[in-house]
């Protein structure tokens, strides 16, 4: 059977990959190692020095690939290394238009990095591709898109945006963090470049920080190897074979984020004390057709306020959670909680978070693979 008529599920475990070569491991060993003998100047068995490849990255990138239908995957030493990889393929001059709603990390790299080397960015809602065209002139060379967004849950309609894109001849590159190849594929939709943070989901198991970008293109994948090999910003072995050991179990882990997921937002919607809940997966929710139709599911991340919208409030039940934890990060098998303002999107204004929905009394929710009613019940007595 060839990989191209693969499932899904079968493409986690099996996607890209091969016995090893010297002496047949089924899981890719860890070369452990900085460089490799030649037998001749430029005789080598394809490996020189492990910032240029390493085996068992090599082993990640080709899985990578595979889940995301793409033809190219590379590895990064975490997500914002991926993106300062993207941001290399600009020059001085050049445009982005971004999504407002976006994780406060990727802002910072926009404004606080790049932005002083001469690109612009302009920062938009996402939720109307007519919106878009806008902000998109002669020097727009990006369009940058997470969606769902981080932390509002805003869905993108990225099949739009890529027809946007090809119209104007500029790149779209997509962060496919929140959703993960399980529930929706950028490239199949048009996207050029998808980004992953694989410290989330792919790893799974919050003891990794990992980068991942795919493309289908040669040209784009060739400028990023190089800008990958150039810059240096790589994933060393051990932790390649990490997130490669999670997207092993990737689709098992997110068929439960999604039914948790959605048990945990219709439980909060229906709380007297809960004011409104962000999840894709309701009819009310913006852009809900669009998640349906480029979506196979409604992921495990949600966000909701309390009623009245007190700051106090919201960290008096993060504090009181138990078997939620409150702390960074997300998309791993145990269940986590943050407070955006003051924690992942602490590093953008708070007149720009607010714009955008990220008020103070925000709260937002990863919902691990426990068992339901643990998760419903801490979640209740901390509330009340």
């Amino acid at each position: 059977m060839g990989e191209k008529t693969l499932k899904f599920n079968s493409k986690t475990i099996h996607g890209g990959q091969k016995p090893d070569a010297a002496y047949g491991a089924v899981m890719p060993p860890i070369y452990q190692t900085s460089t490799y003998a030649q037998t001749t100047p430029g005789g080598h068995k394809g490996y020189e020095y492990s910032r240029s490849a390493n085996p068992t990255r090599t082993a990640l990138e080709n899985s990578l690939a595979s889940i995301e239908n793409g033809s190219y995957g590379l590895a990064f030493a975490s997500g914002l290394a991926a993106m300062d990889a993207v941001i290399k393929l600009l020059s001085p001059g050049d445009e982005v238009v971004s999504t407002n709603d976006l994780y406060g990390g990727s802002y910072r790299l926009f404004k606080k990095v790049f932005e002083k080397y001469g690109i612009k960015f302009n920062f938009v809602g996402m939720q109307h591709v007519d919106a878009i065209e806008s902000a998109i002139n002669n020097n727009t060379k990006l369009i940058w898109v997470e969606t769902p967004t981080n932390p509002m849950m805003n869905i993108i309609d990225i099949e739009g945006v890529a027809q946007l894109a090809k119209k104007h001849k500029v790149l779209l590159a997509v962060d496919n963090t929140f959703a993960t190849p399980y529930l929706q594929t950028p490239l199949d939709l048009g996207a050029d470049i998808v980004m992953h943070s694989a410290t989330k989901y792919l790893g799974g198991h919050s003891d990794v920080v990992a980068g991942a970008l795919i493309v289908k293109d040669k040209k784009i994948a060739d400028e990023l190897y190089f800008i990958q090999n150039a810059s240096g910003a790589i994933l060393g072995p051990t932790d390649s074979f990490l997130v490669l050991r999670g997207i092993k179990t990737l689709h098992v882990r997110m068929q439960r984020h999604c039914e948790n997921g959605e048990a945990i937002a219709k439980f909060l919607a229906k709380h007297a004390k809960i004011e409104k809940v962000y999840w894709p997966g309701f009819e009310s929710h913006p852009n809900h057709e669009v998640a349906k139709s480029q979506m196979n599911g409604f992921g495990g991340m949600i966000s909701f306020v309390t009623k009245g919208s007190s700051y106090e409030d919201a960290i008096k039940i993060v504090e009181k959670l138990k078997v939620f934890t409150l702390a960074e990060s997300l998309g791993g098998v145990e269940s986590l909680a943050g407070h955006p303002a003051s924690m992942t999107h602490a590093s953008i204004p708070k007149e720009e978070r607010e714009k955008s929905g990220v008020v103070d009394a925000l709260i937002r929710l990863s919902v691990g693979i426990e068992d339901i009613e643990d998760l419903i019940a801490d979640l209740e007595q901390a509330i009340s």
